[in-house]
């Protein structure tokens, strides 16, 4: 058939198989002469050493180039550029949290903290002769050792001396040797240098007795502060949540006026929410109802005003030392960490705070490493509200405190299964709870390394001014007349220094919103690449593609093709491999892509039919057969029909 014999005449002309050329050599010599690259075909066409050596440098300086600039465009890709949009329209109003600073009536707090209470009064009369009423005269340790005390057994507390590591402890009187870890828990500015100044208390592992660490502070009124909050956070921990509320303030106790926009409100408009440390806190505009308010004119005279009661005289003493209220700012679906990022207010004061808002959208990955809605981050969320680098920091401290301690820390939300740490269940708290935070500050706990920022945030910027209030022309009659409102529950004249005055309010209605947007499209990128290989290797994607094919298809079908014709010659050459058999008619003596008679089904490729062998010349008619010209020699090898005419 027509068919195989094209075939067979394909295989017996074009044997050779794979690449355009049998050599790496030869394939990039090809690829040199071929190319759309100029640079490459300099190096192989030009003459002279000196010549090609200077297109070679200059050729791998331009790759060099390429390969820089393309790198510097992969790394720009992954940058963002950020816009700052300036728009003015009526404002959402924000959530106002609201706190006293004492968070508990001293007086309906006396019944649970009157042991703790008796106590720190005898160790400030014995350490600094601190006394109500009475001469200060400093007693002895063993006039107070007498009385017992089981609050200094369980925390005592220690005076350390200079240049040793020798304590005196204050309950007992006697001196010894600390051993274990010393935390100075304040910056070393405000020591005073004098050891006699430095007191502590020691904290021990219950399980292990020689397992103790020392925190040291430079002020005794830090250290005893410090050793009353332990006792105290454990106190609480063990009053019912309905009863802390009750022993704190309710909202007609802190709120004597409230005007927003301009118009009247009251505790109607706030809402009330527990806060371990803090007492009942009250937010206005939470957005509970469903309804977020909103203002169209900035000003003081258009924000939220009220003045606050804060009845300094049912403060506590030990617990704290200012007075005031504590405010924050922040979004209805933000929890109020009022601890972290509050804002005091003074009584007998006019507190003026004005607010700038800022909405802010960072791209995620892979511009930044930051969260949507904080569902990738592998945190319990334990507050109940929208995702924030704060709550998941808390979260994860609280989580590793359960897990280490068996039991959750007083000032932050109770897991789930979970109860609060006090002595009688877990008298090994106060230890693994320093020891835990410890770590938590060093970045040892894994929390840092784990939350992230929020993509999505809003900010409201905050400028305070204080002005005396009320003014001495005006106090007489303005306590007369808030005396006279909250007469009927308070049956006592009002103070200027249990009153604040507070006002929030926008300066201006101008919001910003600062986003992130990508510095480089995939267009953009595409674009400056195709630039970058036209401007340093006249190139343009059909040479890159030729790239790839050549230097690595070819050049790896020729190693391959290499690794397998050493294979095959060692497997014919190894001994008794052609013994047992006769030669065949149709068996090769060579091997490899240079015989002729190889066999092979490819298709013919670029170098094979350059190397095709040339065709003999076609028979042409033989001149006269002249004896004079003696040209027999010449036709000796002529086709049998041309011989038959000569012999007629």
């Amino acid at each position: 058939a027509p068919g195989k014999k094209i075939t067979a005449r394909l295989k017996r002309t074009l044997p050779v198989r794979g690449p355009q050329a049998p050599t790496l050599s030869e394939l990039m010599r090809w690829y040199c002469l071929n190319t759309n690259t100029h640079g490459c075909r300099r190096i192989v066409v030009s003459r002279g050493r000196l010549r090609r050596l200077l297109w070679i440098l200059l050729t791998l300086s331009a790759v060099g180039l390429i390969l820089w600039q393309c790198a510097e465009l992969l790394m720009n890709y992954y940058s963002a550029s950020v816009s700052v949009t300036v728009q003015f329209q009526k404002l959402p109003f924000p959530a106002v949290t609201i706190c006293n600073i004492n968070p508990y009536k001293y007086s309906a707090m006396k019944e649970y903290l009157s042991e703790l209470d008796k106590e720190t009064k005898k160790a400030l009369e014995t350490f600094y002769g601190f006394s109500e009423g009475r001469p200060k005269v400093r007693r002895s340790a063993e006039d107070w050792n007498s009385t017992g005390s089981l609050f200094f057994q369980q925390i005592p507390l220690l005076k350390v001396e200079e240049f040793s590591r020798a304590v005196i402890d204050l309950y007992s009187g006697q001196k010894r040797k600390i051993e274990g870890s010393v935390f100075h828990k304040d910056s070393s500015i405000v020591n005073s240098g004098d050891s006699n100044d430095i007191i502590g208390f020691q904290l021990c592992d219950a399980n292990n007795s020689s397992e103790c660490a020392l925190y040291t502070f430079s002020s005794g009124v830090n250290a005893i502060q410090e050793w009353y909050k332990l006792h105290y956070m454990n106190i609480m921990a063990q009053i019912p949540l309905e009863t802390k509320e009750k022993l704190s303030y309710s909202a007609d106790d802190l709120l004597l006026t409230c005007f927003f926009d301009g118009l009247s409100c009251d505790k109607r408009h706030f809402t009330r929410f527990h806060h371990p440390l803090h007492g009942n806190c009250y937010t206005f505009n939470s957005g509970d109802s469903g309804t977020v308010l909103s203002t169209s004119t900035g000003g003081s005279e258009y924000g939220l005003q009220v003045v606050l009661y804060i009845d300094e005289e049912d403060y506590n003493p030990f617990l704290v030392t200012s007075t005031g209220a504590k405010i924050i700012v922040h979004d209805q679906n933000e929890y109020p960490f009022i601890e972290d990022i509050g804002t005091e207010i003074e009584t007998a004061a006019a507190t003026s705070i004005g607010m700038h808002f800022t909405r802010s959208r960072k791209l995620s990955k892979p511009y930044s490493d930051c969260t949507e809605t904080g569902a990738d981050i592998p945190v319990e969320n334990l507050y109940n509200k929208s995702y924030s680098l704060q709550i998941c920091l808390h979260s994860c401290f609280q989580k590793a405190m359960v897990d280490s301690c068996g039991c959750a820390q007083y000032a932050q939300p109770l897991p789930t299964g979970a109860e609060y740490c006090n002595y009688k269940k877990n008298p090994n708290w106060m230890y693994c709870y320093y020891k835990l935070h410890e770590k938590f500050v060093k970045e040892q706990l894994g929390c840092q390394q784990i939350c992230k920022d929020a993509c999505s945030f809003k900010e409201w910027a905050l400028t305070t001014s204080i002005a005396q209030w009320p003014s001495t022309a005006s106090e007489d009659w303005m306590l007369r007349v808030l005396s006279w409102d909250k007469g009927q529950k308070l049956n006592k004249k009002l103070n200027k220094t249990d009153l604040a005055n507070l006002m929030v309010f926008y300066k201006d209605l101008n919001e910003r919103f600062i986003s992130e947007n990508p510095a480089n499209t995939l267009v953009i990128l595409l674009s400056n690449f195709g630039g970058q290989l036209g401007l340093w290797m006249s190139c343009s994607v059909v040479c890159v593609i030729e790239i790839v094919e050549v230097f690595l298809i070819d050049s790896l079908s020729i190693v391959l093709r290499r690794q397998w014709q050493r294979a095959k010659k060692w497997w014919s050459g190894r001994p008794g491999a052609g013994q047992g058999r006769a030669p065949q008619p149709g068996d090769v003596e060579g091997q490899g892509h240079d015989n002729p008679a190889c066999v092979d089904e490819d298709l013919p490729t670029f170098n094979t039919a350059l190397r095709l062998p040339q065709a003999s010349p076609l028979p042409r008619t033989p001149p006269p057969n002249y004896s004079t010209l003696r040209l027999e020699s010449a036709f000796t090898e002529q086709l049998p029909d041309t011989l038959e005419l000569r012999q007629h």
